[in-house]
C-alpha cells in the first residue's frame, strides 16, 4: 500500500535536502522492491507479478509528480522572493538585503540543481522497473 507522500517545505534548505533525500528512500530501494515484486520462474505462479509491478510503478509515479511539483513550487517561491529583495534594493541599497538577496540566489541555484537530480534518479529508477518488470507489467503510453 502506498503511503503518504510528505510535503516539502521551501525555507530551510536543510529541511528541503532532507525531505527530497526521504522522499527518494523508494528509488533508493527499488531493487529490493522489485524483487519483492517480480518472482522467479520458480514462483512464478505463486505471486501476481503484473498486479504486484503495476503498484510499484503508481508508487513511483506518485512520489515523482510530488518531488517535481514541490521542487517547482520551491523554485517558484524564491524567484519571487528574489524579485521583491531586487525591488526593495533598488529604493534602498541595505547591505542586509544585499546579503539576503545573495543568499535566497544560492537556495534558488540549489533548488534548481534538484531538478537535475530528479531526472537522474528517475531515469535511474525507471531502467532498472522496466528491466525487471518487462514482462509482467506494461505501463501506460502518457
Amino acid at each position: 500500500m502506498a503511503q503518504a507522500v510528505p510535503p516539502i517545505t521551501c525555507e530551510n534548505l536543510r529541511h528541503f535536502k532532507e525531505t527530497l533525500k526521504t522522499l527518494r528512500l523508494l528509488d533508493d530501494k527499488i531493487i529490493y522492491k522489485l524483487n519483492k515484486s517480480v518472482p522467479t520462474e520458480s514462483f512464478k505462479h505463486e505471486i501476481d507479478a503484473e498486479s504486484k509491478c503495476g503498484n510499484l510503478y503508481s508508487e513511483l509515479l506518485s512520489y515523482y509528480k510530488a518531488r517535481e511539483e514541490g521542487i517547482n513550487s520551491c523554485i517558484n517561491q524564491k524567484t519571487d522572493r528574489i524579485e521583491k529583495l531586487r525591488e526593495q534594493i533598488e529604493t534602498n541599497e541595505d547591505a542586509t538585503l544585499m546579503r539576503e538577496l545573495r543568499n535566497e540566489q544560492s537556495k534558488l541555484r540549489v533548488m534548481k540543481s534538484e531538478l537535475l537530480v530528479e531526472d537522474v534518479v528517475k531515469a535511474r529508477s525507471l531502467k532498472i522497473f522496466n528491466e525487471r518488470c518487462w514482462k509482467a507489467y506494461t505501463p501506460p503510453q502518457s
